[in-house]
């Protein structure tokens, strides 16, 4: 069973045209075991983003990530290129302290679990 945690984060718009959205977004989870699972999704194609949290309330053993993104918004797997699009690891953690800084790609997906 997984326990939503609510976060809250401040980014830049990315628009397109006459429309504009947050350019991330969030979502937290634990675990049964107390797993920290944090996603976060850069929408803006063009633009890679940085964001530094604090862990309130526990500590970070140890921080893993993947990370799902690709060349172009419409890069697809095919039967020729089938790994076109796989998830990888994500290296782009800093820890310094209870501060964790992340450096996302653009057009990504990251998952982390903390522990």
């Amino acid at each position: 069973m997984r326990v939503l945690i609510p976060l809250e984060l401040t980014a830049p718009e990315y628009k397109l045209g006459q429309a504009s959205v947050p350019a991330l977004h969030p979502s937290g989870s634990r675990d049964k075991d107390g797993r920290l699972h944090l996603s976060i999704v850069n929408l803006d194609p063009n633009r890679p983003a940085q964001i530094s949290t604090k862990i309130v309330g526990a500590s970070a053993k140890s921080i893993t990530g993947r990370v799902l993104t690709a060349p172009a918004m419409n890069t697809v797997n095919t039967f020729d290129k089938p790994d076109a699009v796989k998830p990888a690891r994500f290296t782009g953690i800093q820890v310094q302290g209870d501060q964790i800084t992340l450096s996302l790609p653009s057009k990504s997906v990251v998952v982390l679990e903390i522990q």
